[in-house]
């Protein structure tokens, strides 16, 4: 039986993260924008609140929180600064490569630490010379014993600045493609690390983002977290695995969006009238609320389907790629609504605007997520239907005469009645050699 109430424990849940969104995060928003800096101080107040870490198990002194969870707390924070909440969830991103290894001495040693600790791990993939195409990876690890040697940097990396840990894939061979991809945790204290100045941004200025170096960088043999050729692989798991609270992250955005369009809208008058009273108006207001919903439940569909432990990767790409163009949309109309108000910085719709158009970029653009999706859609995806020239033609059994059969156009589709097929389709003139019998299904 389908249930779309979340539990008695998750809405309380909503409830502190809610509270603590208005409470710690909202104040913050705009002064953190226009200053470029993370506001340290929001994410250790959130780690207080134990709404930090929260995918870490029990067994390793967390709270053993799902997905859903994930993205109920995911959208609370984004719905007063999507940036802060940023931030916030890339501890979660950094942790799952560990979580999802082998690794149990890593997984000791790390998620305790970040459990009992306020510690800050980010993840490590993108490049200066790609993105999404993960396959394409050049900072190099080399081994040397039982160690690895890494060289080589790592671009738009949040919190790299900021983080003592860092999750980073890295690859024996740039030429081998993915066969050749390993991951690492790596410290920000060993020797040869560096990081960049943080990496000016339209949007999401509240998150700190930066360049990673490193120069003969070495990681103990307990720090592998995949070995070449399994590295591929983790990376997209922890990606179907995540990619629910980038969801989560274009909901909370144009749900607040949203509610600042409603009551705009409400107290705005234009020719002796509310906003709101007009209907062209409402008809917005509409369109913005169905895309908030639908949004919400993509989101708590991939994001329960991980916690079952099924395959969510189908689901994570449709809700991460149609909730983030959502949210443009949404946020968009939202500074229609406000006019020319909208546009200036004393308004939040054009902080959300540039906060949330990075929504369609990270953890797999828009179009990754089309090409995983036709992937899928023409690929493993079982039809239910027959094939289209399969499909029975009813045929009355008072009209089927004696030894008739019933022969279709392999081209065209034309139905022929007759012992035998035409020498030429009388619709599209091909061969008659290109008919084949049909399936008939007769009406007595």
């Amino acid at each position: 039986m389908l249930n779309f109430q979340i539990s008695d424990a998750q809405l309380k849940l909503q409830k502190k993260a809610r509270k603590f969104a208005l409470k710690e995060v909202l104040p913050q928003a705009w002064s953190a924008d226009e200053d470029n800096t993370l506001p340290l101080h929001v994410l250790e107040k959130a780690f207080q609140e134990g709404l930090f870490n929260t995918n870490i198990p029990k067994k390793y002194g967390g709270k053993e929180y799902g997905s859903v969870e994930g993205t109920i707390i995911t959208e609370e924070i984004a719905a007063a600064c999507p940036g802060i909440a940023t931030s916030l969830f890339d501890n979660s991103l950094g942790m799952e490569p560990i979580l999802l290894s082998d690794n149990t001495a890593a997984k000791e040693k790390y998620l305790k630490q970040m459990a009992d600790e306020f510690k800050l791990i980010c993840f490590a993939t993108s490049e200066a010379t790609m993105g999404s195409d993960v396959a394409s990876i050049r900072c190099q690890a080399k081994k040397d014993g039982d160690d690895y040697i890494l060289n080589g940097t790592k671009f738009w990396i949040t919190n790299a600045g900021v983080a003592d840990f860092m999750t980073v894939f890295a690859t024996v061979d740039p030429k081998s493609s993915h066969q050749g991809i390993c991951a690492f945790v790596v410290e920000k204290k060993y020797k040869g690390v560096r990081t960049g100045m943080p990496i000016p941004k339209m949007g999401q200025r509240s998150s700190n983002t930066a360049a990673l170096a490193f120069e003969n960088v070495r990681v103990p043999k307990e720090n592998v977290l995949a070995e070449p050729g399994k590295g591929f692989a983790l990376a997209m798991q922890t990606f179907s695995r995540t990619r629910p609270s980038i969801g989560a992250f274009a909901v909370g955005a144009a749900r607040s969006a949203m509610e600042h369009a409603i009551w705009y809208a409400k107290h705005r008058k234009a020719f002796n009238a509310r906003l709101a009273d007009f209907q062209a108006l409402q008809f917005k207001i509409a369109e913005m609320y169905q895309k908030v919903e639908i949004s919400r439940l993509l989101v708590r569909k991939a994001a329960w389907e991980s916690d079952q432990n099924q395959d969510p990767t189908i689901s994570a790409s449709i809700a991460k790629m149609y909730a983030t163009e959502a949210a443009w949309e949404v946020v968009d109309e939202a500074l229609q609504i406000f006019g020319g108000y909208g546009y200036t910085q004393m308004f939040p719709i054009e902080k959300l605007l540039r906060d949330i158009r990075l929504y369609r970029i990270y953890e797999g653009t828009s179009e990754v997520q089309r090409i995983i999706l036709a992937g899928h859609a023409l690929g493993s995806y079982t039809p239910v239907m027959p094939p289209v020239d399969e499909i029975p033609v009813t045929r009355d059994s008072a009209a089927l005469k004696k030894g008739e059969k019933v022969w279709r156009c392999g081209m065209c589709g034309h139905i022929h009645y007759g012992n035998t097929p035409p020498d030429s389709c009388p619709v599209c003139l091909f061969s008659g050699k290109i008919f084949k019998e049909a399936k008939t299904h007769i009406k007595k």
